[in-house]
């Protein structure tokens, strides 16, 4: 790699890494006030562990090795990684930035589902979880559609029939999407829900954490690219335009259905179409970006509602949003990729001309990925549950996990005195 391509994906790896505290306020923002440290903590302690397990075993679990499910151990405790050039028989560091840049995806991924258990979970179940659910599903669904890619040549067994997935549609959206599911139905559901109603409680956090987020996504999406290219370039615009369709389509929906454009509508859209245009952002040109931000936008704005019908409690909307978001980026693919435009080594999507094979094989993927995550999600939770378990007490839940969980409190709010005295 040229300089420049490196210093490209340096900086788009602090982009995405800056993702995780922009989650944490974005949900903070979304939660009542007396759990948003403990919101904050559940995406600091991604921060804290997943960097550890990636570099001891995560990294070389999900990419190295030949074979079709599974990575082995060759580069666990980043054995064979450095930075010699290649004269000296190295590869110039080039490892070493994947592990790094793949190592903030790996971060984000469990905290998205953090969103879903919000105000019940056990901090020390949350803190077992994690590091499990990285090496248990995490890892092998990316090895299933990355494996092998900085080896000899793909040999994931999804990545090999010919499913895309440019920067984690499938592996982090849709995974994450259907284990939150999996873990609410484990947790069960809030005190009082539905019954009770439970508005955000400072709509500024959550602004802040969505425009956090959309900077952020640019690494997450141009990054993939991996240099500084016109893959990245063009990434990055459809970015930009699928997030503004997202959040310009659930404001209008909001308008017609309910009266009202409201600022919660328009940054959960905004999320919406950065997560649809994830799998597709390398693979599509021209105005798809925008149609597939549109489209996430508008069926997003009413997947949320079905954790009503289903009566599951997904506090922040992680299922509507991440993997019903996800999910319709990754189909949309097999719609709108454009190998005339990227190159002849993409399949075709059906309106390129291309056939509905590419559109079979994103729903394989996916199917298959919602089968596993779904069940070793559950199984893990099951597990710790039977160990440790996993909700809170009825009076700490009502008393507040800030304060029971952490011994802190996010707003220490004094008495108000009138005049000088």
């Amino acid at each position: 790699m040229e300089a420049g391509g490196i210093a490209w994906v340096l900086v788009s790896s602090a982009l995405v890494l800056f993702m995780t505290p922009g989650l944490a306020l974005f949900y903070g923002g979304m939660d009542r006030s007396r759990n948003v440290l403990n919101m904050f903590m559940m995406n600091f302690w991604c921060l804290l562990i997943v960097p550890i397990v990636w570099v001891i075993a995560g990294f070389s679990l999900a990419y190295s090795g030949s074979g079709s499910f599974i990575g082995n151990l060759d580069w666990t405790l980043l054995s064979g990684l450095g930075i010699d050039a290649a004269d000296a028989g190295g590869d110039g560091g080039k490892l070493i930035l994947a592990a790094i840049f793949l190592g903030m995806f790996a971060v984000i991924t469990p905290a998205l589902i953090s969103g879903a258990v919000a105000d019940r979970m056990k901090f020390s179940a949350w803190a077992v979880f994690v590091p499990a659910w990285i090496l248990l599903v995490y890892c092998p669904v990316s090895f299933w559609i990355y494996g092998g890619v900085w080896g000899d040549g793909l040999t994931g067994w999804l990545g090999v029939r010919g499913s895309l997935d440019f920067a984690g549609g499938t592996v982090i959206h849709v995974n994450a999407g259907i284990a939150a599911l999996a873990a609410v139905l484990v947790l069960g559901k809030r005190k009082g829900w539905p019954k009770e109603g439970h508005p955000p409680h400072s709509m500024p956090l959550v602004m802040l954490g969505t425009g956090i987020l959309w900077f952020g996504w640019f690494g997450f999406n141009a990054g993939s690219a991996f240099d500084a290219n016109g893959v990245a370039i063009q990434a990055f615009m459809n970015t930009f335009l699928a997030a503004a369709a997202g959040g310009l389509a659930w404001g209008i929906v909001e308008r017609i259905r309910d009266g009202h454009f409201t600022n919660l509508g328009v940054a959960s859209g905004i999320v919406a179409g950065l997560v649809a245009i994830t799998p597709g952002a390398g693979y599509v040109s021209g105005m798809s970006p925008i149609w597939i931000g549109l489209i996430a936008g508008v069926i997003c704005s009413f997947a949320v509602q079905l954790k009503f019908k289903g009566k599951f409690d997904d506090s922040l909307d992680v299922v509507g949003v991440h993997f019903v978001g996800g999910l319709i980026g990754s189909l949309l693919i097999g719609l709108f990729a454009d190998p005339a435009f990227f190159g002849s080594e993409f399949g075709a999507g059906l309106l390129n001309g291309g056939g509905a094979t590419l559109l079979i094989e994103q729903i394989v993927a996916n199917v298959v990925t919602i089968i596993y995550s779904f069940i070793i999600t559950g199984l893990i939770l099951l597990a710790i549950k039977a160990v440790i378990g996993i909700r809170v007490s009825e009076e700490d839940e009502e008393t507040g996990l800030d304060l029971t969980q952490h011994a802190e409190s996010a707003y220490n709010i004094g008495e108000v005195t009138m005049g000088r005295g």
